[in-house]
């Protein structure tokens, strides 16, 4: 028999990610509801998830990263990924990029087109600003004195300065602020950092919320299943310290445990396809057809230039005096490299003329390496990575087994899609475009990968792009949002579960379509939403 939790909660969240720990700080502002969270990972009392530039030593590091991997990938020439996921409070917003992008206003528009009353950009917009604390000030775009702290970057290279002179020569306007509704342009990213430090959510919401009596945290948790009777999600089992045990609620369950956990515990519950789960073993609940299909991710082509007579970090980190002053420009001042996120300048443009709106997006970074996790190449190189916004390509998530310690089989199936080849294709084109522009010439940017001998026609830049294409860590969409006459609609416009109750999903696997850039902006924004909406359907 599981230990059974002293007393009922009113609400417990699985997951204390990017939308979880807002998720525990909204719902636990009122004293009388007992709310319980449950993490995986542990406390984040390490150094590198605080410096910026921690990201090289937690990504790949099983103390703060879940360690996934895809399937061998037909479209990546039969490579698997590395598939990172945050594994400690703050969840992926306490190794990511920190980049603050909420993506296009088309993108909410689109979900609103889908009959989703509540999701357009005007009607997302308050919870943005509700989410901010951003260095811009008030204004129509931005909030002041929310719990996610936006700042700019604070430090700068010749080089990403050279690049964004490239894109405008190229005729892609320069901007202040990606964050306006539209993207399109060229400027450095805004990050969630304060003062130097990485800004997560565990940092903005949850530490904030931890003194209140109300509110209960348990770290080092393996969630296994939802406890369902009569038709609602009851609580939860879970496993913590060679034990399981048991939590009620009698309000309601959410899952925030993102694009894979989510799918896991739905699963394991038996929720899900019942032609997936059968065979397992699982006994089934309901045959939900959208669990852990529409799955979706942006692919970046990683291309990398080796360039000549001007400062990249690859070397400055191979010197060890310049590795010192790094050190102490961070200790005294919060400035400089180690402040870095993973990319400094952004560009948002259009594969090709007929796109109605930016479906391309360049990382643009003063340093290069093979993949995450690997060192610093020790040659001076800048990485110019395109990933596709909008892609067309759907993947799946799916348990091997009823065991939660089990990964789970992840194919997000990249370059399925004749548009996903072509933009991939285009996409590289605009990248060696850009890198032969006037402003870089004395730089002597030279191809390294794909590499000059591959060509440009479309079936050779296709290729290429598999061969070069990895995850730029976006996963959505596979607890999918939608209204009841859609298939594959796991949730309804209030986050609420299709036939069961007492159970929402808010997270990043709700989205419909994923948005043009980086995902965990959108992703506090759903937990916003779902707090809200939470609290007046409790009215």
């Amino acid at each position: 028999m599981p230990r059974r939790l002293e007393g009922d909660f009113d609400y417990i969240i699985v997951g204390a990610g990017t939308a979880g720990c807002i998720m525990a700080n909204r719902l636990s502002a009122d004293p009388k509801k007992r709310v319980l969270l449950l993490e995986a990972g542990g406390k984040d009392n390490w150094i590198w998830f605080h410096i910026p530039v921690g990201y090289l030593f937690a990504i790949g590091n099983p103390r703060s990263d879940w360690m996934f991997t895809t399937e061998a990938e037909p479209g990546l020439n039969g490579r698997a990924l590395s598939y990172p996921r945050g594994k400690v409070i703050g969840g992926s917003s306490a190794i990511n990029a920190m980049i603050s992008m909420r993506g296009q206003a088309a993108d909410y528009d689109h979900w609103r087109q889908l009959g989703l009353t509540g999701w357009s950009y005007s009607d997302v917009l308050p919870a943005f600003k509700k989410l901010e604390d951003h260095f811009l000030g008030e204004s129509e775009h931005h909030g002041t004195g929310g719990g996610w702290r936006i700042e700019a970057p604070r430090l700068s290279w010749q080089i990403l300065d050279a690049v964004g002179e490239a894109a405008e020569e190229m005729g892609i306007k320069r901007i202040a602020d990606f964050n306006t509704g539209d993207n399109e342009g060229t400027s450095y990213f805004h990050v969630n950092q304060k003062r130097g430090r990485r800004w997560s959510s565990a940092r903005g919401f949850l530490k904030p919320a931890l003194n209140r009596q109300n509110l209960r945290l348990e770290t080092h948790v393996l969630v296994d299943r939802l406890v369902i009777e009569s038709g609602r999600a009851a609580g939860v089992l879970f496993r913590q310290g060679g034990e399981t045990v048991e939590a009620r609620a009698r309000g309601e369950v959410i899952l925030c445990a993102g694009a894979i956990g989510t799918t896991q515990v739905l699963q394991r519950s038996g929720l899900g396809p019942s032609e997936w789960l059968s065979p397992l073993g699982v006994d089934i609940v309901a045959d939900v057809q959208g669990i852990g299909r529409n799955l979706q991710d942006h692919l970046q082509q990683r291309a990398i230039y080796k360039v000549s007579g001007v400062r990249t970090l690859n070397e400055t980190y191979y010197n060890l005096f310049r590795r010192g002053l790094m050190g102490l420009d961070y200790a005294f001042r919060r400035r400089g490299p180690l402040t870095m996120a993973p990319s400094q300048l952004g560009i948002f443009t259009r594969s090709d003329a007929t796109r109605s709106r930016a479906n391309i997006q360049f990382h643009v970074q003063p340093l290069s390496l093979d993949k995450f996790g690997d060192p610093l190449h020790r040659f001076p190189a800048i990485t110019v990575s395109a990933c596709n916004l909008q892609p067309t390509s759907r993947g799946t998530v799916r348990i091997r087994s009823a065991t939660p310690d089990d990964k789970p089989s992840i194919a997000p199936n990249y370059l399925s899609t004749e548009d996903d080849r072509q933009v991939a294709a285009d996409a590289i084109r605009t990248t060696r475009r850009l890198m032969k522009q006037k402003a870089l010439e004395k730089y002597r940017p030279e191809e390294f990968l794909p590499g000059p001998s591959v060509g440009d026609d479309d079936a050779s830049l296709a290729k290429a792009a598999g061969d070069i294409g990895t995850t730029i860590f976006h996963p959505v969409g596979t607890a999918k949002m939608g209204t009841a006459n859609d298939p594959l609609a796991v949730v309804d416009e209030r986050l609420r579960f299709y036939g069961l109750h007492g159970l929402r999903i808010a997270d990043a696997s709700v989205m419909p379509t994923i948005t043009s850039g980086n995902t965990n902006t959108p992703t506090a924004m759903i937990a916003e939403k779902g707090a809200t909406m939470i609290l007046q359907d409790a009215r």
